[in-house]
């Protein structure tokens, strides 16, 4: 998308810039489609514009389906307009903290449920797939995402704090490439074999790899340039350390911790992606973080069955 005046830059510029639906549809028509407007059926690019209805009909003979911009993207299906759904999205790529659905369904006038609902497809569109490794100084680290026993009630204590450690926690496994980019997952274990496969899974073989000293590190020399900071001792030897992934995640349990407070299971992938969205785009303006997410929200689909799938699964507390 070229660059123009009138394109907004700040929140307060966005609101105003996407309270006009036309403009919204300009917007994501020049993102989409950059080469011209073509049918997400047929890929056929004789279409017209029905102004009326703003949206565009098919001229093959073979289709002549009619389409909206919301078509083939996380927005289909949705009866949320253009304008709420552009600065919802504004708003979630752009707060460091996140942003609740309360919020949302305060903000732009929804219920709660579908500013829920609405979060979770955005999500959806900040997911960041690849295929290209990551080299150079890489530190892998892992940590677990649950309640800790002090916030809670004594009931709730005893209901769902069974071990100590990280029993009933969620293990989340963090790479990261110094001056680049993080990629966070769930584990269901910090065993050797899962940790291992992950590491050989993201990180190219030949680089600088720093971990503490868990052992399911151990054997990983062979294939890197494997160095082991014990945390019993000191923090920092030189280049050898984990400070930029743990600073990762005293972001991410922030961001659980100050704004989604609880969150389930089955869901936390979710808020990596998000979260591992805004630390890998950390660079770039409000505005071209905000696009770089449009551009991501064609060829995904998420169904509220989707999304509510495993709801019988136990509530993740927040951890500090």
């Amino acid at each position: 998308m070229k660059e123009t005046n009138d394109q907004p830059q700040t929140l307060q510029e966005a609101v105003i810039y996407f309270s006009d639906l036309d403009r919204c549809v300009e917007l994501m028509a020049q993102v989409r489609w950059p080469n011209g407007i073509e049918c997400p059926y047929c890929q056929s690019r004789e279409v017209g514009f029905i102004a009326t209805r703003r949206l565009w009909r098919c001229k093959n003979k073979e289709c002549k389906r009619e389409f909206t911009l919301k078509v083939g993207t996380v927005m289909e299906d949705s009866p949320i307009g253009l304008d709420k759904w552009l600065s919802a999205m504004w708003l979630i790529v752009n707060a460091k903290n996140g942003v609740s659905s309360y919020e949302i369904h305060r903000a732009i006038g929804v219920t709660q449920k579908s500013a829920w609902f609405l979060l979770h497809r955005i999500r959806l569109a900040m997911q960041q797939g690849t295929f290209n490794k990551l080299g150079g100084n890489v530190e892998v680290d892992e940590t677990f995402i649950g309640g800790k026993a002090r916030f809670m009630h004594v009931a709730q204590r005893k209901r769902r704090i069974t071990g100590t450690g990280g029993k009933d926690k969620v293990a989340v496994m963090g790479i990261l490439e110094r001056g680049g980019e993080v990629r966070a997952m769930t584990v269901t274990s910090r065993k050797k074999g899962e940790l291992q496969e992950q590491v050989r899974r993201h990180v190219e073989a030949g680089s600088a790899l720093y971990s503490d000293e868990l052992r399911s590190y151990s054997g990983l020399a062979s294939d890197y340039a494997h160095k082991v900071i014990n945390h019993a001792v000191q923090y920092v030897d030189g280049q050898v350390h984990t400070n930029g992934i743990e600073n990762f995640w005293s972001l991410l349990k922030r961001c659980i911790k100050g704004t989604y407070v609880s969150i389930e299971p089955f869901h936390l992938f979710r808020y990596l992606d998000e979260e591992t969205f805004r630390f890998n785009n950390r660079k770039m303006t409000d505005a071209q973080r905000f696009v770089v997410a449009l551009r991501a929200i064609v060829g995904k689909r998420l169904t509220y069955k989707a999304a509510i799938g495993l709801d019988s699964q136990p509530v993740i507390e927040a951890t500090v």
